[in-house]
């Protein structure tokens, strides 16, 4: 049976980047930051049966739990750079490893970032990275910055891998709905693309209203209309909610979670991103509210995951 250091030089030695001066291997990495960049950290840990399905396949475990953590730098507007991995396995499964490695890298390689370093034990299965990024002095998006009169947009349709998971739990191995839940795409290009465009920015993993509840309060207690006919407009164009009544798909895009895609507000008049769809606007008056076809709101109440 392999050792740990047999395990880690044999899946997760890779090719790297030229700011990595020593990778995996030794007591700790070397590395040489950008020249006048800011770094931006985040850590995401996922346990199986309570962030993925214990029964997903290995390739889709390894690349969704990097996709995770490139979401947070992408709702940062951050270049990707070096990533860590803690990886605790209930037993040596070397054709497990093989495609949990080769689903990992095939996005650490798409999204330009590198396995710098980490720790392998044994224990029940979980997978901890943490992703370091770059962005210029000044530049990184935030949550504390919505204004009233803002647009609220997004870079995607929601709720589609909260529907995934429905159809998983059902059963369902393949469709649409399903690979959002397995392959979820980090928005790193948006996310740059925002930088000085949009004054807030939070990705979507707890539910779209959940998350838009964090802007809302980092912002100083504001408040927010989504539209309901437009809401409708974009989630009725989706080949992964197509089988759903039209109430089911707009509970799915505002409570579900998991999709990794970037929320964000924007001046009213600001060009809107490729991609990104005008959804409601940020109000002074703290609370949510949904404006039906009549003109008329009512009250949101925002659920979505809770982590304890």
């Amino acid at each position: 049976m392999l050792d740990e250091f047999s395990l880690i030089r044999r899946y997760f030695h890779h090719a790297q980047s030229d700011s990595v001066v020593l990778g995996p291997g030794d007591d700790a990495a070397l590395l040489t930051p950008p020249a006048g960049q800011q770094l931006v950290m985040t850590q995401d840990t996922s346990l199986a049966g309570r962030h993925f399905p214990e029964d997903m396949p290995a390739a889709d475990i390894g690349y969704r739990c990097l996709a995770v953590n490139l979401s947070d730098l992408a709702a940062m507007g951050a270049e990707p750079l070096w990533f860590l991995l803690s990886l605790t396995l209930p037993d040596v499964d070397e054709p497990w490893l093989e495609a949990f490695s080769a689903g990992l890298f095939a996005l650490a390689d798409a999204s330009g970032i590198s396995l710098v370093g980490g720790d392998v034990t044994r224990g029940p299965l979980s997978v901890s990275i943490q992703a370091t990024g770059a962005v210029p002095p000044g530049q990184a998006l935030r949550r504390d910055g919505a204004r009233a009169g803002d647009r609220i947009l997004v870079g995607g349709v929601p709720g589609e891998a909260g529907e995934g998971l429905n159809q998983w739990q059902a059963g369902r191995r393949d469709g649409p709905a399903v690979a959002r839940l397995c392959r979820p795409a980090p928005q790193l290009v948006l996310g740059r693309a925002l930088r000085g465009q949009a004054h807030a920015a939070i990705d979507i993993s707890d539910g779209l209203l959940a998350d838009l509840v964090h802007v809302l309060k980092a912002s100083g207690d504001l408040g927010a209309c989504l539209h309901e006919p437009a809401l409708m407009t974009l989630l009725a164009k989706s080949p992964a909610l197509s089988a759903l009544a039209p109430a089911m798909r707009l509970s799915r895009a505002l409570q579900a979670g998991d999709d990794y895609l970037l929320l964000f507000t924007q001046a009213a008049r600001a060009p809107v991103p490729a991609g990104s769809h005008v959804i409601g606007e940020i109000q002074s008056h703290p609370g949510l509210r949904m404006r039906g076809d009549d003109g008329t709101e009512h009250p949101l109440t925002a659920s979505g995951w809770q982590h304890f």
